[in-house]
């Protein structure tokens, strides 16, 4: 069983076969040695001679040296800059399994199909080297500027890790001349294994924290500069660069992957980095493959140039191909019932009417109910103890259907009250955990049920606990089944507050990440440190597949009396604004909100709908300070004639400020204020802005003079 992510091969088999796409290009054996066999699509190409691998596009190739049925590493060069980045062929193999599979066939057999090959994704050119016991994947958007990799393995080899490394000395504190490093012996568990042409390099490790119900601060840096005296770095996480520190070009290495905590098959480490001779030695490890075999995570290396810009740009666009913007679907603004704290106590139809008609003054894209909507009660309920967070099926059989005595007639009235505003649908779901998600084909059943017989397009995904790697399979499967069979038309909202999920960039093709839950109610919402982990966060992800909240801050004032910070010493807009450049989510009820909170935020609302899909074709870079509450603060969306600008100023510091803006910096450009109070020009890459209020905000469009 060899699917292109774990658990998949029943659906793209069928899609394959249903669109038309086949397999081409078939080799192996020693009488096709001498035939070059290639595969082409759009930009992307790949050429194989049973030696030597060769997968590329516009923007980058990669090569790898064959022998006995294994690659090493041989090239990585980035067309746009010339650069190739690899030294010397690697001497140990990767991909390469930990569990190294027993009597695997030295011919590969090669293969390609190309097209939209998942249901969100963007068109791609996929490879596969096919050994008896192991698969090698390759997958090349047009766009991206790596190659994603994923290695298949049937098991059947030893647990034991079999590297041989060279003994590490501790230091005597004699001088003597410098360290041989010992030949390369068989690695273990090797997603990549680089010898680098780079000799000033600077580390950095990415660790990033989910459940944030016990977590508020949730992404660090961690920096090397590597150095032939330091033992060689290595370290835990899902991404990870190593930048030239003269040129500021570098490499990112990123594995979709839980983070590792909420790993089922934990790892000594992930990134292991050092300085070797002339240049930098790299090994990514992890491929979460079960010793009895099965697929491994989905890694890329990309390059870049341009330093920090350069960076935030070729990971959004790789996560742009994993998940595409589309403007009919993405960066919805979503309100949800749940963050005034009433829970599910004031759900009804009834009530929901009101919400619909008060979303529609507001502006609202998505109507979604949270628990409360459904039959079965959970533990999260309002109405006593004794509620399900698991086995929901059991606990009764009719635990997803809407609950008859709070809609009578069901959900499809509310639905098309929505649809005649202009709006859509969503629900809470929480998928059944329980025996790994032996229940995914039942669960998938009933969202697609929703979808078609009640017009339920957004479904925030709860309460999961992927504990196994047959838990990871199975949801998956369950995703996967629903965006198959609605062609990518429903939106899941992955919740990471809590318990053992998929995280930032386990399941990217799926739907946003909800961030966090934040209440007034329990003094625990700031606007600003909802803005900061938005800020720190999108240099890693698109923030489009961030759902951030803005509450109601009329409510619970009395809890931050004399706090400068309070919620209610920002504007409604303000709070909007702070969500723009994400998935916006009103964490709120509707009827709730004052009119003046309704009528000031609705008139940014339009404006930022008018704007939407410029906006998110562009590449959003945070700017200013981390946020703070104090410090200046912002966004840049650029694209190829402009942009958008989004400036926050805190409570502190002067009514003005000046930051540098590279991306633009080639052209004059006209300034047109959107939102906001205050001013602002942009010369020469230099960008002066002025702000009569703290805090304040203002957003404007950039655009080219000609």
């Amino acid at each position: 069983m060899t699917p292109p992510r774990i658990g998949r091969l029943p659906h793209a088999l069928g899609m394959m076969m249903k669109n038309g796409l086949a397999l081409l290009l078939m080799c192996s054996g020693p009488a096709l040695a001498a035939a070059m066999q290639s595969a082409k699509f759009e930009t992307c190409y790949a050429r194989w001679d049973t030696q030597q691998l060769v997968i590329g596009n516009a923007h980058v190739e990669r090569a790898w040296k064959v022998a006995g049925g294994l690659l090493y590493a041989a090239s990585f060069r980035d067309i746009e800059s010339g650069r190739e980045w690899i030294a010397r062929s690697s001497a140990r193999p990767a991909p390469y399994p930990k569990a190294a599979p027993a009597g695997n066939s030295a011919a590969l057999i090669f293969s390609s199909r190309s097209g939209r090959l998942g249901p969100v994704e963007a068109a791609s050119l996929e490879v596969e080297l096919k050994a008896e016991r192991m698969t090698y994947r390759f997958q090349i958007f047009p766009n991206a500027r790596g190659v994603v990799l994923q290695l298949v393995s049937t098991g059947g080899g030893s647990n034991g890790d079999g590297a041989t490394r060279a003994a590490e000395a501790a230091p005597t504190g004699i001088e003597t001349a410098a360290r041989k490093v010992a030949a390369a012996g068989p690695l273990a568990d090797a997603l990549e294994d680089l010898d680098l042409n780079v000799a000033h390099a600077r580390f950095t490790q990415v660790t990033l924290l989910d459940q944030t119900d016990a977590h508020n601060e949730l992404v660090f840096e961690h920096e090397w500069l590597l150095h032939p005296n330091e033992r060689s770095v290595r370290v835990e996480g899902n991404l990870f660069f190593l930048e030239d520190t003269l040129k500021s070009s570098g490499l990112v290495f990123l594995k979709e992957a839980p983070l590792p905590h909420a790993r089922p098959i934990p790892d000594a480490y992930d990134a292991e980095a050092s300085w070797r001779g002339q240049g930098v030695h790299c090994t990514f490890a992890g491929h979460g493959i079960e010793p009895a075999g099965g697929a491994g995570y989905r890694y890329v290396l990309l390059a870049y140039n341009g330093g920090r810009v350069g960076r935030i740009e070729a990971l959004q666009t790789f996560q742009r191909q994993v998940r595409p913007y589309d403007p009919r679907r993405d960066a919805m603004f979503l309100s949800n019932t749940w963050g005034d704290r009433s829970r599910d106590l004031r759900i009804n139809a009834d009530f929901m009417a009101k919400e619909v008609e008060a979303g529609a003054r507001l502006g609202v894209d998505v109507i979604q109910i949270d628990d409360g909507w459904q039959h079965g009660r959970t533990a999260n309920s309002g109405r006593g103890s004794g509620g399900a967070w698991n086995g929901f099926w059991a606990f009764d059989p009719n635990f997803w259907i809407p609950d008859t005595t709070r809609f009578p007639v069901g959900l499809d009235p509310l639905v098309r009250q929505a649809a005649g505003k202009g709006m859509r649908f969503g629900l809470w779901f929480a998928p059944d955990s329980s025996n790994d998600f032996a229940n995914w084909e039942r669960d998938s059943a009933r969202l697609l049920e929703l979808h078609r017989t009640n017009g339920i397009d957004y479904f925030k995904i709860d309460g999961v606990k992927a504990t196994s790697k047959a838990s990871e399979r199975n949801l998956q499967r369950f995703f996967d089944r629903v965006l198959t069979e609605t062609k990518g038309k429903v939106v899941f909202d992955l919740d990471v507050t809590a318990e053992i999920r998929p995280g930032y960039f386990g399941m990217m093709d799926v739907g946003p990440v909800f961030i966090e839950n934040r209440y007034t109610d329990s003094h625990r919402y700031w606007p600003h440190q909802t803005l900061r982990n938005l800020w720190k966060l999108t240099q890693y992800l698109d923030p489009v597949r961030l759902r951030v909240e803005f509450l109601n801050n009329a409510r619970n004032a009395a809890l931050y009396e004399q706090d400068p910070l309070a919620p209610a010493k920002y504007s409604p807009a303000y709070l909007f604004a702070t969500t723009m450049f994400a998935s916006p989510l009103g964490w709120f009820e509707l009827s709730n909100l004052p009119p003046a909170f309704v009528d000031e935020t609705a008139k940014l609302v339009a404006a930022w709908k008018q704007h939407r899909e410029a906006l998110f074709s562009g590449t959003i870079t945070p700017i200013g300070a981390a946020p703070d509450g104090v410090a200046w603060t912002g966004f840049v969306s650029a694209g190829k004639q402009g942009g958008y600008v989004l400036v926050f100023r805190g409570v502190g510091g002067a009514p003005e400020w000046t930051e540098k803006l590279p991306m633009f910096a080639a052209r004059e450009y006209a300034v047109d204020v959107l939102g906001g109070k205050g001013s602002a020009r942009l010369t020469n890459g230099e960008l002066r802005v002025s702000l009569p209020d703290a805090p304040g905000f203002l957003w404007v469009r950039v655009q080219g003079r000609p």
